[in-house]
This record gives C-alpha cells, sequence and structure tokens, in this order.
C-alpha cells in the first residue's frame, strides 16, 4: 500500500525532479507533487511524495531534518484531509 508523506521546508528553487533524486536513494517514488503558488508559479516550499509503506518509512527515517539544498527538511507521513462535510 501506498503511504503519502509530507516535504516541508524546501527551497522555493526546488523541483519535483530534484525531489524525485533525494527519495529515490529509499525506494521508488511512485508520485511527486511539488506545491506551487497559483499566482507566481513559484513553488510554496512544500510538497507530496507518495512511496510503497517500507520505502516511505525509510524515507521518513533517514530524511527528517536533513539539510537539502541549503534547508533543513521537515519530511513526516502526510495527514489525511478530512472528508467535506455535505449539507
Amino acid at each position: 500500500m501506498a503511504t503519502s508523506i509530507y516535504v516541508g521546508n524546501l527551497s522555493f528553487s526546488s523541483t519535483q525532479a530534484g525531489l524525485e533524486n533525494l527519495f529515490s536513494q529509499y525506494g521508488t517514488p511512485l508520485s511527486v507533487n511539488l506545491i506551487m503558488d497559483r499566482v507566481t508559479g513559484r513553488p510554496r516550499g512544500f510538497g507530496f511524495v507518495e512511496m510503497e509503506e517500507g520505502d516511505a518509512r525509510n524515507a521518513i527515517a533517514g530524511l527528517n531534518g536533513v539539510e537539502f539544498e541549503g534547508r533543513t527538511l521537515r519530511v513526516n507521513e502526510a495527514e489525511k484531509r478530512p472528508a467535506p462535510r455535505r449539507w
């Protein structure tokens, strides 16, 4: 089963390819989503990586607190958003 990983405190010059390369040392990323600002088109400083469960646990343990592109990463399991309430 795939696990979604939150990656925070990214440099604003980070790229999806760079993030994929960083996480590939722990397994194959299934998807990489770098969140972009709608107005400026620049990265907002966080993103999500989806990996298989075992690989994700290893990536979280290995990359949380690591310096990447001059910034100390915050890496943890992404929290699920609650389903929107329907009235």
